[in-house]
Formats: structure tokens, sequence, C-alpha cells
């Protein structure tokens, strides 16, 4: 197992366990995580996270703005935005800021580990 660390953003303590519970089940023991925008651009600056996966709608920061900054201060992130259905417009904003890869949220743990391995071994 690749001895990646991770950084998990989203407002929502309950989704940020479940995509940490995901990736821990999976084998990954560096997770972080973050609240909102400006504590994940805080974090990134210090742990320097292979790969974050990253909420849209978020208070203080939104997702966009906070892959803008992440990637700043950690430009060798990758980003995963995490959106509900009916953001594509935001996703495709994310994307063009930097993002690498999305899903749609509720997801599944297989989808999850896919965009893992694209954003790796793209």
């Amino acid at each position: 197992m690749e001895d990646l660390t991770f950084l998990v953003v989203d407002d929502s303590a309950f989704m940020r366990k479940v995509v940490k519970d995901m990736l821990a089940e999976s084998g990954y023991d560096k997770i972080y995580e973050a609240g909102n925008g400006i504590q994940a651009v805080e974090k990134a600056a210090q742990v320097k996270p292979d790969i974050v996966t990253m909420d849209i709608t978020m208070p203080d920061m939104d997702g966009i703005q906070a892959v803008k900054e992440l990637l700043k201060v950690s430009p060798k992130s990758n980003v995963i935005m995490c959106s509900a259905l009916g953001q594509k417009n935001m996703v495709l904003e994310a994307m063009r800021s930097g993002a690498k890869e999305y899903v749609i949220k509720p997801f599944e743990k297989s989808k999850l580990m896919e965009a893992v391995r694209r954003v790796l071994y793209s």
C-alpha cells in the first residue's frame, strides 16, 4: 500500500467521518480533516497532502476558492471534488481551478477509490 497523505474537507462532520472510514478501510492511515476551506488551506500548508477530497458548498470559503488557495500552498496535491447532484457548473469551475477529479454524493467506497486511482495514475 502506498504511503499517501489525505486531507478530507467537508463542513459536515458526518461526511468527513464517512470518507475517512472509506479511506481507512482501503488501508490508508495518514488522514487529516478540515471543516471549511480556510482550515483546508491551513492544514494543506502543514501536511502537503497527496490527495484532498473537497466539498464544494461550505461556509467561510467554498470549495472552488479553497482549491485555488490550497494549490498555492501545496501545488502537488491532487484534489477530488465531492459534490451533490445538480452542482455541475460548480464542479466544472472547480476543475478549471485545478481540481483533477470529482465524485457525486452520496458515493460508494468503490467510486471514491476509483477517483483516487485516477488522480494518482493519470
